[in-house]
């Protein structure tokens, strides 16, 4: 293919990209530089970096943005551990696969607001999970500022494993079975069976996993949303964080919510580097 051919094969879908993706970000780059407010948007003044410093020195912002740290921390290692571990047993059943996988589908395929609220009545007085607790305990469990980060956290790792287990399993299948049985023939045990040909051969699996992953957890909002709703500012992340401050009719300051997303674009390209860069290479060895 000549690169004429190419250009005219190219175009169309960079010019749709630059229209989705290139306006929205310069936009939202050049708002976050005014002070405009939800009640007046025909009323705008150039301020500079004053939103930015501003947020910088907002208590809420700092709180929100440890929880989306603490969140990512704890969610993406789980999510990964928990999704390979699943996708080994899956591997193995021969009976009712299918029941098995459904089932281990339904929390992903849930909308997440449902699945936020179903979570949110398992631990409120009354429900499942408050019960056994108390039962074990003595007390109740109520749900509040110090532990409702624990709950998101619980949440988001049952919403979005089922996404690495599908995709391990489907990685496994793949897996040619002359590399099992010469690992079997050399006397090899689960464990090293899996250090030696199961992960190597998910490696780049993983890494897409980790960066799918990553983003997700980073941008959590919808339980966050909900439980803040009961708990206040506690639970929030910083996508509820940017919500609010942009869109609440009380607040409403535009200008202030686009720099919290452009701190939060920068931050999730700053993370996201590392495992971008080792796919680079994973791309380039396997040419």
């Amino acid at each position: 293919m000549t690169r004429r051919t190419f250009g005219w094969f190219a175009w169309p879908s960079v010019a749709v990209m630059s229209v989705l993706m290139v306006f929205p970000l310069v936009t939202t780059v050049f708002l976050s530089m005014t002070r405009i407010f939800l009640r007046d948007l025909s009323s705008r003044e150039w301020i500079g970096f004053d939103n930015y410093t501003e947020i910088l020195q907002d208590p809420d912002f700092w709180s929100a943005f440890r929880l989306t740290m603490l969140f990512v921390a704890i969610v993406v290692p789980a999510h990964v551990v928990l999704g390979f571990g699943l996708a080994n047993l899956l591997d193995r059943v021969t009976r009712a696969r299918g029941f098995y996988l459904a089932a281990l589908l339904l929390p992903f395929i849930v909308t997440p607001v449902v699945s936020t609220l179903l979570v949110r009545d398992l631990f409120d007085r009354g429900g499942l999970l408050s019960w056994l607790w108390e039962v074990v305990t003595g007390d109740p469990f109520v749900i509040h500022a110090g532990n409702v980060k624990w709950v998101i956290i619980l949440h988001g790792i049952w919403s979005i494993t089922p996404f690495a287990v599908i995709t391990f399993f489907a990685g496994m299948q793949t897996l040619p079975e002359e590399r099992i049985e010469a690992a079997d023939m050399d006397g090899a045990g689960f464990w090293a069976k899996q250090r030696f040909v199961v992960i190597p051969h998910l490696r780049s699996l993983i890494i897409f996993v980790l960066l799918i992953t990553i983003m997700d957890a980073y941008r959590v909002f919808d339980s966050s949303f909900v439980f803040g709703q009961s708990v206040g500012k506690s639970a929030h992340a910083l996508s509820v964080y940017s919500f609010n401050t942009a869109l609440n009719a009380q607040i409403g300051r535009i200008g202030k919510g686009n720099a919290i997303s452009v701190l939060m674009v920068i931050g999730i390209f700053v993370v996201l580097i590392p495992f971008l860069r080792k796919s680079y290479q994973e791309q380039i060895a396997d040419r």
